[in-house]
């Protein structure tokens, strides 16, 4: 597995994890193999980050030549981060047949 880089949050530490590069941890990409406990775990990864990048993108918005560029890549990958807690967040909520 190839670690994705951590990203500097503003506080000099950052964030990163074991999961392949391309990989969404939708149902087909490896999902069917976390408990509720992995993925609980994998949530609240995935929403400490959504939380650091938000912070990211203020503090970079905040500069007084900000890098457009490089906030609309943060903004992009805080969406994925907020697809893939709504995707994980969905199989912790079993099917009801009405």
């Amino acid at each position: 597995m190839k670690d994705i880089p951590a990203l500097p949050d503003g506080g000099g530490r950052g964030i990163a994890w074991t999961m392949p590069l391309g990989s969404t941890g939708s149902r087909g990409d490896g999902e069917a193999g976390m408990d509720a406990e992995d993925v609980g775990r994998r949530l609240a990864l995935l929403r400490t980050e959504h939380r650091d990048l938000d912070a990211a993108i203020a503090a970079l918005e905040a500069l007084t030549q900000p890098d457009q560029l490089q906030i609309a890549r943060l903004k992009k990958r805080k969406l994925r981060i907020k697809d893939e807690i709504s995707q994980l967040g969905d199989s912790l909520i079993p099917d009801i047949i009405a």
